[in-house]
């Protein structure tokens, strides 16, 4: 079983759990495995 971390952030309106991705996405955090092609 692979375990994903989550982070908690409070905006406000209260706390929020996103799992780690979901959180680096809304900041526009993307990672890119392999080659970019323009083709």
């Amino acid at each position: 079983m692979h375990l994903i971390p989550t982070v908690i952030t409070n905006d406000g309106r209260g706390e929020r759990a996103y799992d780690i991705y979901s959180r680096l996405l809304k900041d526009g955090v993307i990672f890119v495995r392999g080659p970019i092609d323009d083709d």
